[in-house]
């Protein structure tokens, strides 16, 4: 079984709260609901990443969920040069502990380098059912 939902997103702020919005409607709409918590968190932070170091003014990112038949892929693919690279933040810090977060939730992330821009994506093993 597998399964795709794409979104784009403008460049604003708003669209952080957007891309949540997505996660969680796809996730119940696939019944994941047990996922929903640190797919929407990692999708949180990579959203913020892209407006913040990825999409160069006038552009949109994009947010994809691949449903497989033993996890979930997220998805964040921006048309930015930026490097994405885990910070090391100290408890006074204000930012910087995004990725830290996603490579804590996923069981696996990563970044796929493109002619123009990235993904960043993080896998996220699915509830066993009974």
């Amino acid at each position: 079984m597998s399964s795709s939902q794409l979104r784009r997103f403008p460049r604003r702020r708003t669209s952080v709260g957007a891309s949540r919005d997505f996660v969680v409607h796809v996730l119940k709409e696939w019944q994941l609901t047990d996922l929903i918590d640190d797919i929407e968190l990692c999708a949180s932070e990579l959203a913020t990443n892209a407006l913040l170091h990825g999409v160069p003014p006038g552009r949109e990112f994009a947010v994809r969920l691949d449903l497989m038949d033993d996890l979930v892929r997220m998805e964040v693919r921006d048309s930015g040069d930026g490097q994405p690279e885990i910070q090391h933040a100290d408890e006074s810090s204000c930012s910087g502990r995004g990725l830290f977060l996603v490579g804590e939730l996923a069981a696996d992330f990563g970044v796929d380098h493109h002619v123009v821009g990235k993904t960043v994506w993080a896998a996220f093993k699915r509830p066993a059912t009974p």
